[in-house]
């Protein structure tokens, strides 16, 4: 029987269980631990364009300029990796569908974060310069994406997700092939007076009054300023605020003066607009509070639904406007910026916002809008070919009703590796018929012998060398955050060998516990098991410890599990760095191809495997105790014993593997790896003291009739 829980000496468990859940109750920055984020400019993945909407919608994204004609797209593809998180890549592309460049703007996927190069990821998005995804077929074929080693279906969500992306943004309202572009022209200067540049458009103005002022705020529930300000008369003027955009000649010219004019060309980049305020009245639009380092905070551009606000160093202040223009107290010339997504060739607004106290400190905001649009005859509008136009959406149509009537990604997957899927399917019934038939073969040890290193070979050359479905503990950690934070099937179906694994994994432990993944399944056991058999062929001695010793040490792969767990409540990047404790992903994934000290920590685990049989899963695999303790939930108890097992002998507790076997003769089933090593003493006469003593019987029994038959005769 299992010892009783005793605090005294356990209490350095629960002082290290209670210390790690309190760690992991607090907040740590993920960023700070491994998830990767960085900032990328559209011009980056779009390097022809120089303009850009700013990124909204679903997906984000917006339209690229080059001299005023929109030439193509900038999105954001953020699909959901094995993580669970979105891997964030900013893409540009073209009209037609031809992918301009990609970045990864950020990722939290665990087999990236720790272990392989982030530049192969890197390297990966930017292969998709080129492609053209109204051609790329739905049915791609998974194994034709040039993916990433160690990191399959990481590379096939990227795939998948800035084609699903491209379609979207080129059936959607930002996506439908223009059929008229426009462009900003300016054409031969003509002279103009004030009462004709207002009447075509080119100056727009907004006129308050304080009445107008007093009706707004009456509507939001604010009366008089007073008495913390004076209340001015209702008719009384507010604000008479014009706007005009001053880059085109013929309006810069008419209202700056050809002196100020050119000094405003000279001030200004190529290509960047600039705007005219200028008003009069009781209110500011520039503020009595304005500094310089700051923004105007009074008034705003909108466009497209995006804001720009302008700050000191975009400011001129002019005394006055050109000649025969009237007369302002307050003149600004502004220019826009330059990283700002401003269009000129399309519609914008000026917001005024005006304030009232409502208290010593308190105050009350409503706000004013006056539209500009440029008027006719400086803008081109070209009209594209219909045929090209019908051309590329009727494409867009195409793709999207593949895309949508095609099956999801997981079955594509599925489909494609639905070879490995049947060899992994037969291995399992093969084990399941190994264990369901044990006591038919117990009786032909060298067959189980055989069969099982065969079986461990199995493991570590096919599923961990050829398919890599090395289960980890963040996987648990995985499916853990996912139950609490929005469970998908479909995060976890992505990788069908590992999700079959964990399938049979989480049945079998209701039939032997821990035993079939960690005796039979797992790679990196396996290699640590052949390992130290081909260790004790060629004479290597063996260090087992003193039960009492290893029943102690036993505990720390709990400890550690139960620590990164807690960990990973808080932050799940910095708890799959923690899980490095694992060399799996080192030996199995990436074959020892990463840093020195992963490599170091991975060949110590071997070495001492050598000397000591399966040391890591006995004291420090997280894996296995996250194994462990929902097998203890299992139903039946397939390993036979005897009651005189532990009392009149204890050969199957020296020779266990790692010794699951109590010095009282149970079974450990947290601990045990279920090799049948201890059954096949059970069958054996020559081993096992109770059959040796029932053989010896049977035998002196058998000479006894014997020498009574010789004396009859």
């Amino acid at each position: 029987m299992i010892a009783a829980f005793s605090w005294p000496r356990n209490r350095f468990f629960c002082i290290v269980l209670l210390f790690g859940l309190l760690w992991g109750g607090q907040r740590v920055d993920a960023r700070e631990f491994g998830a990767y984020e960085v900032v990328v400019q559209p011009a980056e993945v779009f390097s022809q364009a120089d303009r850009f909407d700013p990124l909204s919608g679903t997906p984000l994204s917006g339209k690229a300029y080059q001299d005023g004609k929109h030439v193509g797209y900038v999105f954001m593809s953020s699909d959901i990796g094995y993580s669970g998180k979105p891997i964030d890549v900013l893409v540009g592309m073209t009209l037609d569908g031809t992918i301009t460049g990609a970045k990864v703007v950020r990722h939290a996927e665990p087999i990236l974060l720790v272990g392989i190069p982030e530049q192969k990821l890197f390297d990966f998005v930017g292969r998709h310069v080129g492609r053209q995804m109204l051609h790329s077929p739905k049915g791609e074929s998974v194994q034709s994406i040039d993916a990433i080693s160690g990191a399959t279906v990481t590379a096939i969500v990227i795939n998948d997700g800035i084609r699903r992306a491209a379609l979207k943004v080129m059936r959607g309202g930002k996506s439908a092939a223009p059929k008229v572009q426009t462009t900003l022209v300016d054409p031969p200067f003509q002279p103009s007076n004030w009462l004709a540049m207002l009447g075509e458009g080119s100056v727009r103005r907004l006129t308050l009054h304080q009445a107008d002022v007093d009706a707004a705020f009456h509507k939001l529930g604010v009366g008089s300023g007073e008495p913390y300000v004076k209340a001015l008369p209702p008719e009384s003027l507010f604000i008479d605020l014009h706007v005009a955009l001053v880059t085109p000649e013929s309006i810069g010219r008419n209202l700056l003066g050809e002196a100020e004019y050119n000094n405003m060309k000279a001030w200004l980049a190529p290509g960047q607009q600039a705007l005219l305020i200028f008003a009069k009245g009781s209110y500011s639009f520039r503020g009595s509070g304005f500094v310089r380092g700051g923004i105007f905070d009074r008034f705003k551009i909108n466009q497209e639904g995006a804001s720009i606000l302008l700050h000191d160093h975009q400011y001129r202040r002019l005394r006055d406007l050109g000649r025969g223009m009237p007369e302002f107290e307050e003149v600004g010339l502004f220019k826009m910026p330059q990283d700002a997504a401003f269009d000129a060739t399309q519609p914008w607004s000026l917001e005024l916002l005006t304030h009232r106290p409502t208290g010593p400190i308190e105050k009350a905001y409503t706000s004013f809008s006056v539209s500009y649009t440029l008027p006719e005859r400086f803008l081109q509008r070209m009209p594209l070919p219909a045929a090209a136009s019908v051309q590329v959406q009727s494409e867009v149509a195409q793709a999207v009703s593949a895309e949508e009537s095609g099956p999801p990604l997981w079955q594509r997957i599925w489909a494609e590796r639905m070879g490995d899927v049947v060899i992994l399917t037969l291995s399992l019934v093969v084990l399941t018929l190994i264990f369901f038939f044990q006591e038919v073969l117990i009786v032909h040890p060298q067959l189980v012998t055989n069969v099982r290193r065969v079986f461990l070979l199995f493991s570590v050359v096919w599923i961990g060398g050829y398919a890599q479905a090395q289960l980890s503990v963040v996987n648990v950690f995985a499916f853990l955050n996912a139950l609490m934070t929005g469970f998908k099937w479909d995060y976890f179906l992505l990788e069908p060998l590992i999700f079959i694994l964990w399938s049979a994994t989480a049945l079998s432990l209701l039939f032997w516990g821990r035993g079939a993944f960690c005796g039979w399944l797992c790679p990196f056991g396996a290699l640590h098991e052949l390992l130290n058999w081909l260790a004790r062929r060629f004479g290597v001695p063996q260090f087992r410890l003193p039960f009492a010793w290893h029943e102690r040490l036993w505990s720390f792969k709990y400890i550690l599990f139960l620590g990164l767990f807690a960990v990973s409540l808080s932050s799940m990047a910095f708890a799959e760095r923690l899980s490095e404790i694992e060399p799996f992903k080192t030996v199995v994934l990436l074959h020892f191809v990463r840093e020195w000290p992963f490599v170091l920590w991975a060949l110590l685990i071997l070495v001492a495997g050598l000397f000591v049989e399966r040391i890591f899963c006995r004291y420090l695999c997280p894996l296995g105790a996250a194994i462990a303790i929902p097998g203890r939930m299992r139903i039946f108890a397939w390993l036979k014993r005897r009651r005189q097992c532990g009392d009149l002998c204890s050969n199957c507790g020296k020779e266990c593997l790692v010794q699951a076997i109590q010095p009282n003769g149970e079974i450990h089933p947290n601990e045990c790896i279920y090799c049948l090593h201890c059954q096949l003493n059970y069958v054996n006469e020559k081993v096992c003291p109770t059959l040796i003593m029932r053989r010896t019987r049977r035998e002196k029994k058998a000479v006894g009739v014997a020498t009574a038959q010789d004396g009859s005769e």
